[in-house]
């Protein structure tokens, strides 16, 4: 069997696209770990292997290896498709060019179509971003200054108060005050330098989940699903707390309204992964962490789908709509990306934070 390529090739690793390098017979001389990814193969396995064997080759792509290998002819194709071997479907665009170099003839790329999309979707959300900031300060501004009067008109009533057991309440709207005056802090103040350290994703998940079962516990089960092997990240903690819990009381808050407030109508999961080679914010990154808040609910309706992180985007009467600019607000300040799938019975919001630096840096 064929060796590996030398370390000069190693460098191809750190792109997103899938790149391979083929011989004059077609056969796999090197492939980077994006192709390992999109090809469901590993570069142990599939070097010395004909790349027909790997996916179905027939049509375009294989009249385009051929003309590039006899006549030097480069090709692009968009929209085009191959089955691998285990059936599984790929839409991707693709170029293949000859190679001059020692080990290989043809060098081939292959961009998945919705990793494009993704992209491009991803950039729109960060410009939107900007723009639903300064209405978030706008509207900071209008909750402050009557939220100063609630907190001192309860602390007038403490005092007046001769009932020590109703001074629980009081000490409740207090604290309420205090919390939502520091969110406002935030709001008004969205470039704040962080506070980062060291995180264990883990300790947050269970701050999480010890609030959603006092809160939510007649209605709902929280469930666990760790990879504990995860190492800790840099981050700020108040911040992870904050994003992961507003997606997660969303989840728990739908569940609710949809049962009617049935017993142990739902179920909420807290999920961990190991991420490899992704990009996030248009960077490299060969390990990042995936954290995963999949419910069992009613779904986002579709016509806020495309809008749900917009400030005073809701999807029930009475909400602020801000949770979910927050928790996106928050996941992007560490360099990370939030997107979500939604159909009725299955919510998934998938949070991709880097851990470590950019390849390359």
């Amino acid at each position: 069997m064929p060796e590996t390529l030398p370390n000069p090739f190693a460098g191809l690793d750190l792109l997103s696209s899938s790149v391979i390098l083929l011989d004059e017979n077609f056969a796999i001389r090197y492939m980077n770990s994006a192709a390992e990814n999109h090809l469901a193969i590993s570069s142990k396995t599939a070097v010395g292997s004909r790349l027909d064997s790997i996916v179905d080759c027939r049509g375009a792509l294989q009249e385009a290896l051929d003309n590039a290998y006899r006549h030097g002819w480069s090709y692009t194709g968009q929209s085009i498709e191959l089955r691998r071997s285990d059936n599984v479907v790929l839409h991707l665009n693709c170029t293949v060019n000859p190679t001059e170099t020692a080990e290989a003839r043809l060098l081939v790329e292959l961009w998945p179509i919705d990793q494009q999309l993704k992209a491009t979707r991803e950039e729109r959300q960060i410009a939107d971003q900007l723009a639903s900031r300064e209405l978030i300060r706008n509207l900071a501004h209008e909750i402050k200054n009557p939220l100063g009067g609630i907190r001192g008109a309860a602390q007038l009533l403490e005092h007046e108060l001769n009932n020590p057991g109703l001074r629980e309440y009081t000490q409740v709207i207090i604290k309420e005050a205090d919390r939502l005056q520091d969110l406002m802090k935030r709001l008004l103040s969205p470039h704040r330098p962080m506070q980062p350290g060291p995180v264990n994703i883990h300790e947050i998940l269970e701050r999480v989940r010890s609030l959603l079962n006092a809160e939510f516990l007649q209605t709902l089960s929280v469930q666990r699903d760790y990879d504990t092997s995860l190492p800790e990240l840099v981050g700020d903690r108040e911040q992870l707390i904050q994003a992961v819990l507003n997606i997660a009381r969303n989840a728990a808050q739908a569940i609710k309204r949809a049962s009617d407030g049935e017993a142990n109508s739902g179920k909420i999961t807290l999920r961990t992964r190991a991420a490899r080679q992704v990009t996030l914010a248009k960077r490299r990154y060969r390990l990042a962490l995936e954290l995963q808040v999949i419910d069992d609910g009613p779904g986002i309706a579709d016509d806020i789908r495309e809008r749900m992180f917009y400030p005073l985007v809701s999807g029930h009467e009475g909400g602020s709509g801000l949770g979910l600019t927050l928790a996106q607000s928050f996941v992007q300040q560490h360099q990370g990306t939030i997107e979500c799938q939604s159909r009725p019975g299955h919510t998934c919001f998938t949070i991709r934070l880097p851990l470590g630096m950019p390849s390359g840096a």
